[in-house]
């Protein structure tokens, strides 16, 4: 699987490498023709495409060098730093659109256009614009945030071009130019552009939490197990796209023994990883409910916690009857003062039932939210 995805990240930057190289080659010679400091810029940016396709290849091969005992998760975020580097050049050509239209606008050059230039620069558009929906489709295909960085680039480059173009005519009908305006524009454009892709990246170097549609197809995947009751705490650790490992409760009943839960554990585990490709530990909480006393101090419980709408879920909750102790986690919201929830909650529960002490995990919601996506 890994290996495809290489190969397929691979041969789409060398397309992109060679048809760059073209477009290079093809408009340097007419911007010097024309004396069109728009189309040289081009040229340049086209040669800026080539190179982060270069460096597309060069941090996939880097990223699928086998773990180390220094490196044991792997190599894989180093995709995130080459699209890390790809933003940079896109921001890159963006100021320097912006920079040599005002050049243009100050210097006031004459250029010198014909039909042939119209030609070339037409088939330059679309050949930008069938690299772009190729790389994004690609990178989609095999998740590949440099790819698709790639991709936008290069749909911008062809609005860029297109920008060139549509100067190009109005200066042949009308003897205007307006090459340093559009250029001024469309660079805004691509330093838009550049900022999101190293949003993007510079998120997932620094961790983000996974995504709502993978975490919940996870849970339901687990609880569909007979023997789980529950499903909490799901974390995921991303290492690089398509390397992940992650940790998940689940809660059973406090009368399975050893046996049961290590063979059930071991189901979860083989299935997440045939299914979804993540390593997962499973943890485990037990539910003992069945005492009269403790079922009515779990219904307290989860009414006191619930009435606060920062708490986001109650679970794992276990009472050791003979210590007199209460335990269980709460989920609270980030923005809130947890430890005074957590006090506040503790101290209404001891009110009511003051021979047990009260323990609380408080847990953080590590995936991301439906609402807030």
């Amino acid at each position: 699987m890994q290996d495809k995805r290489e190969k397929i990240i691979i041969r789409t930057s060398v397309i992109g490498i060679l048809g760059n190289l073209l477009l290079v080659v093809s408009k340097a010679i007419i911007g010097v023709i024309a004396s069109s400091i728009a189309i040289i810029l081009d040229a340049i940016n086209n040669l800026s495409d080539a190179l982060s396709s270069i460096l597309t290849i060069v941090g996939t091969k880097l990223a699928n060098k086998k773990p180390t005992k220094k490196h044991p998760f792997g190599f894989g975020r180093i995709e995130y730093l080459t699209s890390t580097i790809i933003a940079m050049l896109v921001l890159f050509a963006g100021f320097s659109a912006i920079k040599e239209s005002i050049e243009v606008l100050i210097s006031g050059s004459e250029t010198n256009y014909n039909y042939v230039t119209i030609i070339i620069i037409s088939i330059a558009i679309v050949i930008k614009i069938v690299l772009g929906l190729y790389f994004k489709k690609k990178g989609k295909e095999v998740k590949s945030d440099a790819l698709i960085g790639s991709g936008v680039d290069a749909l911008f480059d062809s609005i860029l071009s297109l920008s060139t173009l549509i100067a190009i005519v109005v200066n042949l009908i009308w003897k205007i130019n307006i090459e340093g305006y559009l250029g001024i524009i469309i660079g805004l454009f691509i330093l838009k552009s550049g900022f999101e892709i190293l949003k993007d990246a510079l998120s997932d170097i620094i961790g983000k939490s996974a995504s709502s549609e993978i975490s919940e197809a996870i849970k339901e995947k687990v609880l569909s197990f007979d023997g789980v009751n529950g499903a909490y705490d799901l974390i995921i650790n991303n290492y690089g796209p398509n390397k992940s490992i992650a940790s998940i409760h689940i809660e059973v009943s406090d009368d399975m023994n050893a046996k049961d839960i290590h063979v059930l554990t071991r189901k979860i585990t083989e299935c997440i990883y045939l299914e979804f490709g993540i390593i997962i530990t499973v943890g485990i909480y037990a539910e003992n409910n069945s005492d009269g006393e403790i079922s009515l101090i779990k219904e307290d419980v989860y009414k006191v916690s619930i009435e606060y709408n920062n708490v986001k879920q109650v679970h794992g909750f276990y009472a050791d009857s003979e210590n007199k102790l209460i335990s269980f986690d709460l989920v609270i919201d980030f923005n809130c003062d947890h430890e005074k929830i957590k006090n506040e909650i503790i101290n209404k529960m001891k009110q009511k039932y003051p021979s047990y002490d009260f323990y609380i995990i408080v847990d953080r919601d590590y995936n991301e939210d439906k609402d807030n996506k």
